[in-house]
């Protein structure tokens, strides 16, 4: 795997974020939005239209839903609800779980326990008589993997919705750091179902975020669908409010060329794909100190 080289990495993170949606060197589709709230009404907003648009033409919906960013579930609600939208057609294929260090699935109030925060904030306010049916609810498990595969592998999907990780993971589609099997571009991006171990900079990002850096306490292992499975949908869409954690992996998704060492630049492969960032997010440190000297 070729490395990012640093004067490449600086070039990108010095473009100042206002200049980067109209940037003629992107290699993929960038939207830069407001704040987190203005992201949550435009993520909610692309789903709940695609339902609808599918719902009056008499068609079934399948999407792959992550677990985050938060702020699109409760404007997601209030769409549905408001606008009385059925999602008895829907399919929902969630993209990842978090598991303890022998591959089992968290107790159900821990933090990173997606499907009690799932449960919770997707489908828990929807009305009922429009909620999704339990069996069109397609949870990541050491023991629904064959299921998730084979449900995925029976129609089209419309839609993947996502974030990225500090890697530019997408799912759980880390950046592979183990020193005795390195992957390929072409192996990352035939990626299926998989349990593994969490990279040891997600532990740490994740550690911070939640824990007070207290790492004793984020889930080391993960089971996600692979990259073949988030990109065989119609469009993908990735989104992110969280700040300087994702800085740097959007300016390499931007303008790097593929590169195992941060998935989501496969994203340049897909027919239909756009990125999505607050202005937080999109904003980098090195853009806004041109006198540091790094190289």
């Amino acid at each position: 795997m070729s490395p990012v080289l640093k004067p490449d990495l600086y070039r990108w993170c010095a473009i100042p974020a206002r200049d980067l949606p109209s940037n003629p060197q992107l290699k993929v589709r960038f939207r830069m939005v407001r704040d987190s709230a203005e992201m949550g009404r435009l993520m909610a907003e692309e789903l709940a239209s695609l339902i609808e648009s599918n719902n009056a033409a008499g068609r079934s919906t399948r999407a792959i839903i992550p677990c985050g960013p938060k702020c699109w579930y409760e404007p997601f609600t209030n769409i549905v609800n408001s606008r009385r939208i059925s999602l008895r057609n829907f399919s929902v294929f969630h993209m990842d779980e978090c598991l303890d260090w022998q591959g089992r699935p968290l107790p159900v109030h821990h933090p990173y326990n997606f499907r009690t925060f799932m449960e919770k904030h997707f489908y828990g306010d929807i009305d009922p008589e429009l909620a999704v049916p339990e069996a069109q609810r397609f949870w990541m498990l050491p023991t629904t993997a064959e299921q998730v595969q084979a449900a995925i592998g029976e129609a089209p999907v419309d839609l993947t919705l996502g974030g990225w990780g500090q890697d530019g993971h997408i799912a759980y589609n880390q950046a592979r750091r183990h020193p005795y099997s390195a992957i390929t571009l072409e192996e990352l991006a035939g990626s299926t179902i998989r349990i593994q171990e969490n990279n040891i900079d997600t532990i740490l990002t994740l550690a911070q975020r939640t824990f007070g850096a207290a790492y004793q306490f984020v889930p080391p292992m993960s089971i996600t669908l692979g990259v073949k499975e988030c990109l065989s949908a119609k469009q993908v869409r990735v989104f992110s409010d969280t700040g300087s954690w994702k800085q740097t992996a959007l300016r390499v998704a931007l303008f790097c060329e593929p590169t195992p060492e941060y998935p989501m630049t496969l994203l340049q492969r897909h027919p239909d794909a756009i990125i999505t960032a607050t202005e937080e997010t999109a904003r980098h440190p090195i853009s806004e100190n041109p006198d540091w000297e790094l190289i």
